[in-house]
């Protein structure tokens, strides 16, 4: 027997399909081990020595793989066909070797792109080694992302409250967004007019045609600048008679673009399905993983985390068989296509993203797919079938007219398309995302205008305009980017954004990215303080150092070495940067953020509140804030906000009185403070505050919602079955329903004031049908030890801070070090009897069992105890370590 291991169960239980008795196939869940999220886990000083750590999960899973290599007669590593496909088989495989299970058994890599049985079963003949260039390629990215987070992250929660994280790819992204914002605030809009003439011919057909020409030049794109010349022009053709100079119709032919690669599949997928990115992962991996189909599980498409634009030679023709049986022969082109990528640093090893099979139509599989995955498969689909399919063939027609009025004289012009042969057309046609160029300027057919021929005038149009500021990125037009510039790989795009996000970095509304001013600081900061490693070039250079690695052609230390002596001395300057140095550059830097323009043309640096101290940012614990520099005199302070209303701060910067609170006689009043606007009942330090929900603009606040807001939380009325009451509020995590210690989350702030008991009850019941936890699975259960004395199961369970020994409501953590799969019920009982000892009685009942249930359980562990004890005992004298202080986790 053969042991097979792939990264995931699904694939795990498709492919066992495929290779029968004699093969055993695990999985190991993705990556088994990792470098611990704290300081040392790279050491430069010892030439990049890694040290990593597998998790209590992943321990069960390789003790598993390594039981069942143990029996075997042979290794085969089949995870992904990419560079972490690659890291996980030599993970998996050191640690197998370091169990010293491998022996002499053979071990072999083998990769497919698609999960389909001939796929697996060609790989399976065709294995291959391990390929150690792209293994050196993961630990020289693995090794960067960490030096840069674990040292950069660091400086800015020193010099910069309030700041999460830096990265090698995400600060590089995130100043992206934020140098489009500095480009939106920076832009003043030109006035300009567009002139164009509704003409008709002999013949009694209207058309519009543009004008492009006049004072004997052609007009550049808004070459009318006012109000005075588009007047003049306006009057020049309102008098002219038109003539036709030239007609001009050229055939023009639109070629189909390549299948999909990753970021070009996200892109397609935001625009035509609003999909996110990380949606659109999500839904690809269970395409290519596999989908039940009439008893058969199938991969339907190949590997999706690739830069290749090529598809198999036999993928090509299976196309082109489907496109002539499903569209005729037509739209077959008598020879294959063939792309080449254009993207920086792009590698093309693996296939572009296309169907597994291109008879397999959307038609067909509609009844075993869920909508997204219909969707994107459709999507993947077309595109796939499109790129191999006929051109489509246009016409494109050109009238250029002459205007003359006396001795002046103007020229317009009218375009019109008419398709001829739709072509790939007829597959796919690509949405465009906002801000996007459209292809061609005219579409539509023109009537039949002939050359010398005269023309009447209906009407003549002037319509003024205004130049727009570049839109900000959406996801997908910033993968688009970042593409274009190098940075980052395929399978980073989703994480990297994902990550801006839960640093609230950036918010993204309406599928836009919006700088936040948290993020904005801290592009501001390392542009600054770090400006080579903010650089475009410089990220997309390194990234060409990272594929060289892969290809064997640099040794992964010395990228390694030569990065960390330029890195570390930048980091090393920095222990003499002064906060006041930090919040000079930042008032420059972020000038219109920190001092937006005023209404009344004042000086947006002076304080509008005492009228003499200097404007500036401060920072606090919790972030940055704009204060006054006569503090304490002048305790004017505004919250920092992508929005930056100074309007706003102007209009709180004394306390707002609202009226009275009825029911206890103090004054309700609307303040403004560092964390944004709130509203305070009476004075002093026992009164009651209450920040403005998300959504409620400060001069939209009346007596009335604040007197709501301040009475939050509101009783709804008691449980029908437990007979407590349910009560509404808004919480750190937003509005929520509360019943007898559970939250339940609400949509809005409003059904905080609207909710009744019924629907409470409902809200409640589908939240504990989900299980526990805001986004958190239940703990896994690792063993059963079975009942404890006074009734109830015990269990050892994975948390989110390790193994514990679970019994009703008491959760004992297991010492450190031990294994979860060691622990016997003596074990847990007398840990259980510790933690008892410790907790308020209330805490620790467990059913129905009294308060001496932890006594006896107690008695039960009194060896064991003193056993622990006197092993601390002996262990008392000798020295130990200083540990290391927890480091907070960075993002890439």
């Amino acid at each position: 027997m053969n042991v097979v291991v792939v990264e995931s169960p699904a694939k795990a239980k498709t492919i066992n399909k495929y290779l029968g008795p004699g093969y055993k196939v695990l999985a190991s869940f993705g990556h088994v081990r990792d470098l611990p999220a704290k300081d040392g886990s790279v050491l430069p000083d010892q030439d990049f020595e890694m040290t990593w750590e597998v998790d209590t999960a992943s321990a069960k899973r390789m003790k598993d793989i390594a039981d069942a290599v143990k029996n075997s007669d042979g290794l085969f590593l089949a995870t992904d066909p990419d560079r972490e496909g690659e890291a996980i088989s030599w993970h998996v495989l050191d640690l197998l070797k370091k169990k010293k299970v491998i022996g002499d058994k053979p071990v072999k890599r083998v990769v497919f792109n698609a999960i389909t049985k001939k796929a697996v079963l060609d790989a399976m003949a065709n294995p291959r080694d391990i390929d150690t260039p792209l293994v050196d390629a993961y630990l020289a990215r693995r090794a960067l992302d960490y030096l840069v987070g674990f040292n950069l992250s660091p400086v800015l929660w020193r010099k910069l409250p309030g700041a999460r994280s830096a990265g090698r790819v995400q600060s590089v992204a995130l100043r992206l967004v934020c140098d489009r914002e500095s480009e939106i605030e920076r832009f003043v809009a030109e006035e300009y007019w567009n002139l164009s003439a509704l003409l008709k011919t002999p013949r009694g057909d209207e058309f519009e045609a543009r004008l492009v020409a006049a004072d004997g030049k052609r007009l550049q794109a808004r070459g009318v600048k006012n109000g005075e010349d588009a007047g003049r022009l306006k009057a020049l053709l309102e008098g002219a008679s038109y003539t036709v100079e030239t007609v001009e119709a050229k055939p023009v032919k639109r070629n189909p673009g390549p299948p999909f690669t990753t970021s070009t599949l996200q892109q397609a997928a935001s625009s035509n399905l609003g999909f996110s990115a990380s949606r659109t992962m999500q839904v690809a991996q269970k395409l290519y993983e596999g989908i039940e189909l009439g008893g058969e599980t199938v991969g339907l498409i190949t590997y999706m985390r690739t830069d290749g634009v090529q598809m198999a030679p036999e993928a090509i023709d299976a196309a082109r068989v489907a496109i002539g049986e499903q569209f005729g022969a037509r739209y077959c082109p008598e020879k294959p296509r063939f792309y080449s990528t254009k993207a920086k640093n792009a590698q093309e090893a693996h296939e572009a993203i296309r169907p597994t099979d291109f008879n397999r139509s959307p038609d067909q599989v509609r009844r075993f797919l869920e909508g997204d995955q219909l969707r994107l498969y459709e999507l993947i689909w077309k595109r796939g079938i499109a790129s191999q399919m006929a051109s489509a063939e246009m016409e494109r027609t050109t009238v250029d007219i002459e205007a003359s009025n006396g001795t002046e004289r103007a020229g317009l012009r009218a375009v019109g398309s008419v398709v001829r042969f739709d072509g790939f057309l007829a597959a796919y046609v690509d949405q465009r995302e906002e801000g996007e160029a459209a292809e061609d300027d005219e579409d539509g057919r023109l009537p039949e205008i002939n050359a010398r021929e005269k023309l009447a005038k209906s009407k003549v149009n002037s319509s003024q305009h205004f130049t727009e500021p570049p839109p900000r990125y959406s996801e997908a037009s910033l993968i688009k980017k970042m593409e274009e510039l190098g940075i980052g790989r395929p399978s980073t795009y989703a994480a990297t954004l994902k990550t801006l996000s839960d640093r609230e970095y950036v918010t993204i509304d309406k599928r836009k990215l919006t700088p936040q001013a948290k993020g904005r600081l801290v592009t501001a900061f390392l542009e600054s303080f770090f400006t080579k490693y903010v650089e475009y070039d410089f990220t997309a250079d390194l990234e060409e150092k990272l594929d060289k690695i892969s290809a064997g052609e640099l040794d992964w230390k010395q990228v390694l070495r030569d990065f960390w002596k330029d890195f570390f001395g930048q980091i090393d300057e920095t222990k003499e940067l002064r906060v006041t140095n930090v919040l000079d550059a930042l008032n420059e830097a972020l000038a219109p953020l920190v001092f937006p323009k005023r209404d009344d043309g004042s000086d947006p640096r002076i304080c509008q509140v005492c009228g003499t101290g200097n404007l500036s940012l401060k920072l606090g614990k919790y972030g940055a804030f704009v204060g006054c520099s006569n503090y304490p005199e002048c305790n004017f302070t505004r919250q920092l906000s992508s929005d930056g209303s100074e309007a706003e701060a102007s209009a709180l910067s004394e306390p707002k009185a609202l009226g009275a609170d009825p029911h206890t006689g103090e004054e309700l009043t609307l303040r403004s403070g560092r964390f944004g606007p709130y509203i305070q009942r009476g004075d002093g330090k026992e009164a009651k505050r209450s920040s403005l929900p998300k959504g409620w603009k400060p001069e939209d606040i009346d007596h009335e919602k604040a007197l709501a807001l301040i009475g939050l939380p509101r009783d709804i009325g008691k449980h029908p079955e437990s007979g407590k009451m349910i009560s509404a509020g808004l919480g750190r995590y937003g509005p929520f329903v509360l019943h007898d210690g559970t939250y339940a989350n609400l949509e809005s702030i409003e059904d905080v004031f609207s909710i009744g008991l019924n629907r409470a009850v409902t809200v409640l019941a589908d939240k504990q049908s989900k299980g526990p936890g805001r986004g958190r699975n239940a703990a896994v259960a690792l063993k059963e030890l079975g009942d404890h004395p006074d009734g109830g199961p015990i269990v050892v369970r994975e948390g989110k801070y390790g193994p514990y020994v679970n019994w009703g409501k008491v959760n004992a953590t297991l010492p450190k070090g031990k294994d979860p799969q060691s622990v016997t019920a003596e074990d847990a009982l007398a840990l259980i009897a510790e933690k008892a000892g410790k907790m308020p009685a209330a805490k620790t009942k467990a059913k129905k069992a009294p308060a001496k249930a932890a006594t006896g359980a107690a008695k039960t562990a009194t060896k064991a105890a003193a056993t622990k004890s006197a092993a601390k005992t002996k262990t008392a004298a000798k020295p130990t370590a200083k540990a290391a202080p927890k480091a907070k986790k960075t993002g890439t």
